[in-house]
């Protein structure tokens, strides 16, 4: 088995962070965690003079290789380590550091077939299950090139090893080589191969059976941090005595993860009451994006539409029609002409036909559901409804550029004319606009007061508590207050909140953005409830963040949590915690740090550590000892050491076995029920 690590940086680029290169960290990092093969991956260049220098410099095989960005994704392009073949390999990298010229530029799929040529003779691996992700329509390109893709974490590489319609998974670092580093990734895998050359890797990685996270136990298990600390890829618990090293322990996984999900000691206990609050702001927030954005694109419109402008266009226009009534018999030969009164054409909004337009465009485009799509309906259809689409646009574009351009000259005209007579003109009034915009107000009315009756609009079930959220009216001034969170003057405008064009008028007058006038409509509120149905207690409060806080982690590489029992029942924790964990922990890995039993020992481990701490030359050193649950011994990370599992149960759980026998026989027998 080798281990290979095939995307590594030594070179800041336009797509990169600052750093700077240390060849000294580099070989530390391939010494300490016993890397048999990397490849030198900078975005969008190759550095032949550098990677030589690393070349030598290492003991190891070292591949020269290229991250490009290719039609938005990202793509390694690994090469042969070949005098005949560098140079080669070099002059075509030069070629793709030329057409990158800002973050943001990319190159087409033909564009990088024309600078490699053969393809086949590179190893191509995409970031599959990573950002930036390499497109459905790009990958499709390269499906003859490609047999493997890169993830992002231990779960995901398990799941494409299971899944069959998924390509074969790889870890690697994508580390920055620079002299600040803490600690290193343990992102690599190893590949079944006795000695390493690029074709044997592409062999290897053609093979789910070839791939694995670990030298010796598969893909049960990984290396959770970079001195060496294996642990199960399911659930695992982390034993040991106070000031042992178990948090210690705790935060050095947590380095080697970028999304690690981390839940610390007293942390939730220590602020309940502010994370409960905030949890109830961030469901608001959705809330208000999912339930009520459609009602801000409405208020927005109506916001608009001046319900007064409209009434005295329309009280000129009478009064402008009757003078005009009146001074018939006077008219000059310039209110006579046909254009002193003439009406403007209509203008016609063609926002419906570009979006109609797009939307054809876009189940052309549609890879992922291409099939479903037709199914029902072929591309040759669609591609000519597109066409007829767009002639139709080009039509009515022509038709309303004529038609402003007509309307521009009338209204000239019109100008010219009435300034050279004596005789009223009748004023120019859209009576389509006014009556379009009387009734946006009288369905904004309507509309608005059966949002402001009471219904509950969301209900979310986490464990034993719910949250419901509901919608009402607004009852005083005070609540718009809480809604602002500062101090502005509503009562006058609360008076007309019965009248909601009108209440909105009012709220324009006010210091408010126009984007938040929609909130001062409607009242939504959160509320946790417990599995009674009642509302929740402080107590509650701070069990329902950890519940959450764990349902949450499905979202992360892996789940960490310090000592639950500090802030919790043993109840709660054998109740609530351990079954929604053990759910967890078949998606990801968790590692909880305990020395309470119910945690440790009821809820079943798949692997159990221990750490200890000695002093070694006037230094502090975290011993750490592991192996499964029903191991007689467990063992240090390089096995030469090992110590009684069954007495790191007993005194780290029960506080000994004496302790534990006499409670048992002593103290809990005496209270059961004797028959």
């Amino acid at each position: 088995m080798k281990k290979i690590d095939l995307h590594i940086h030594t070179i800041s680029t336009l797509s990169d962070c600052e750093f700077e290169f240390s060849l000294l960290k580099l070989k530390e990092y391939v010494d300490k965690l016993k890397i048999d093969c990397i490849a030198i991956t900078n975005h969008n260049l190759f550095n032949l003079r550098q990677f030589t220098e690393i070349s030598e410099a290492l003991d190891i095989d070292v591949l020269p290789g290229i991250e490009i960005d290719l039609e938005g994704g990202h793509l390694l392009v690994i090469s042969e380590n070949e005098d005949f073949e560098l140079g080669n390999f070099s002059e075509k990298c030069k070629t793709v550091e030329s057409l990158i010229k800002s973050p943001s530029d990319s190159i087409d799929f033909e564009k990088f077939k024309e600078i490699f040529l053969d393809l086949n003779k590179y190893l191509l691996i995409p970031h599959y299950d990573k950002k930036p992700r390499i497109r459905q329509e790009t990958f499709n390109k390269l499906t003859d090139y490609v047999f493997c893709g890169e993830v992002t974490s231990i779960s995901k590489f398990r799941n494409c090893i299971k899944d069959p319609s998924q390509l074969v998974p790889v870890l690697f670092s994508d580390m920055r080589m620079k002299d600040d580093l803490v600690s290193f990734s343990t992102r690599q895998t190893f590949i079944d191969l006795n000695e390493i050359s690029l074709g044997g890797i592409r062999q290897c990685l053609n093979d789910k059976n070839k791939v694995s996270l670990t030298k010796e136990d598969g893909n049960n298990f990984f290396q959770a941090t970079d001195n060496g600390i294996m642990l199960s890829t399911g659930l695992n618990v982390i034993l040991g005595q106070r000031s042992t090293g178990k948090t210690f322990t705790l935060n050095k996984i947590s380095a080697s993860f970028e999304n690690a999900k981390y839940i610390k000691q007293f942390s939730l206990l220590q602020h309940s009451g502010q994370k409960f609050d905030e949890l109830n702001k961030i469901k608001l927030s959705n809330v208000y994006e999912s339930y009520l954005n459609t009602f801000k694109k409405v208020v927005e419109d109506i916001t608009l539409v001046d319900k007064r402008k409209n009434e005295l266009d329309l009280e000129k226009y009478i009064d402008s029609l009757l003078k005009s009534a009146e001074e018939s018999e006077k008219k000059d030969s310039f209110a006579k002409a046909v254009l002193f009164n003439e009406e403007l054409y209509s203008e016609t909004n063609l926002t419906s036909l570009k979006e109609l337009i797009k939307s054809v465009e876009l189940l052309i485009n549609n890879t992922e559901y291409k099939e479903i799509i037709n199914k029902h309906i072929e591309d040759k259809n669609l591609k000519a409804l597109a066409l007829e689409l767009m002639e139709e646009y080009t039509k009515s574009t022509e038709l309303e550029l004529k038609k402003k351009y007509l309307n521009t000259l009338i209204k000239d005209i019109k100008t010219d004319l009435r300034v050279r007579t004596s005789i009223t003109y009748v004023e120019d009034i859209d009576f389509y606009n006014v009556v379009l915009e009387n009734e946006k107000v009288r369905n904004f009315n309507h509309v608005t007061k059966l949002l402001q009756e009471e219904r509950e609009i969301d209900k979310e079930e986490i464990s034993r508590f719910r949250l419901v959220t509901k919608s009402r009216p607004f009852t005083g001034a005070g609540q718009l207050q809480k809604v602002k969170n500062r101090r502005i003057a509503f009562s006058e405008a609360f008076k007309c909140y019965s009248n909601p064009y009108k209440y909105l008028n009012e709220l324009k007058k006010l210091d408010i953005e126009p984007t938040e006038y929609y909130k001062f409509f409607i009242d939504v509120q959160t509320t946790t409830l417990n599995k009674h149905g009642f509302p929740v207690s402080g107590g509650e409060r701070s069990e329902f963040n950890l519940l959450n806080e764990i349902s949450d982690s499905f979202k992360s590489d892996i789940l960490l949590i310090d000592e639950p029992e500090s802030s919790f029942d043993n109840i709660f924790l054998k109740d609530e915690v351990n079954e929604l964990i053990k759910d967890i922990s078949k998606k990801i890995p968790v590692v909880v740090v305990t020395h309470n039993n119910t945690v440790g020992a009821s809820i079943k481990p798949d692997y159990v550590a221990y750490t200890h701490k000695e002093i070694e030359d006037g230094e502090v050193v975290y011993k750490i000892y592991s192996g499964y649950p029903s191991d007689k011994v467990l063992k240090n990370v390089n096995g030469a050491e090992e110590i009684s599992n069954y007495n790191i149960i007993l005194n780290c759980l029960e506080a000994g076995n004496e302790a534990y026998s006499e409670r048992r026989t002593k103290s809990y027998e005496i209270l059961k029920d004797r028959e």
